[in-house]
């Protein structure tokens, strides 16, 4: 039975940069980072404070599946990720982050379903920051 979900990927161009991003400027901790081999990248797990999903920071190959050239791979980088990252307190959450230099495509702005802003990291992944409405 599965019980939830462990991680999902977002491909970036240089782990190093991405997990000093996640870590240092979004407060993210590092649960894991591990070498997958030589000539592989390694194996980076990010996640919130005290959350249990975890972003996987890995370098496009062109072993992946569903890729059939290094191009394609390397294709998955820069676009929305289509995760959306949770606050209860969005405007708060988008000074602290801009004020480390974080990149907001849009500031926080109240919708009919909650509040929504758009979070960049250095390769162009972007990422919605929801807040509910009345949270």
């Amino acid at each position: 039975m599965i019980t939830g979900i462990n991680s999902t990927t977002v491909f970036v161009t240089d782990q190093d940069r991405a997990v000093d991003f996640y870590v240092n400027k979004l407060g993210f901790e590092k649960r894991m980072d591990v070498s997958m081999g030589p000539e592989q990248p390694r194996w980076i797990e990010v996640v919130p404070p005290g959350g249990q999903t975890a972003l996987t920071l890995y370098l496009p190959t062109r072993e992946m599946p569903g890729a059939d050239s290094l191009e394609e791979a390397q294709a998955r980088t820069g676009i929305f990720t289509g995760i959306t990252l949770g606050t209860d307190d969005i405007q708060k959450t988008y000074e602290e982050l801009s004020a480390k230099g974080a990149e907001f495509r849009d500031p926080p702005a109240q919708q009919p379903w909650g509040w929504w802003a758009t979070l960049v990291d250095p390769d162009g992944n972007s990422f919605g920051i929801y807040q509910s409405i009345g949270g």
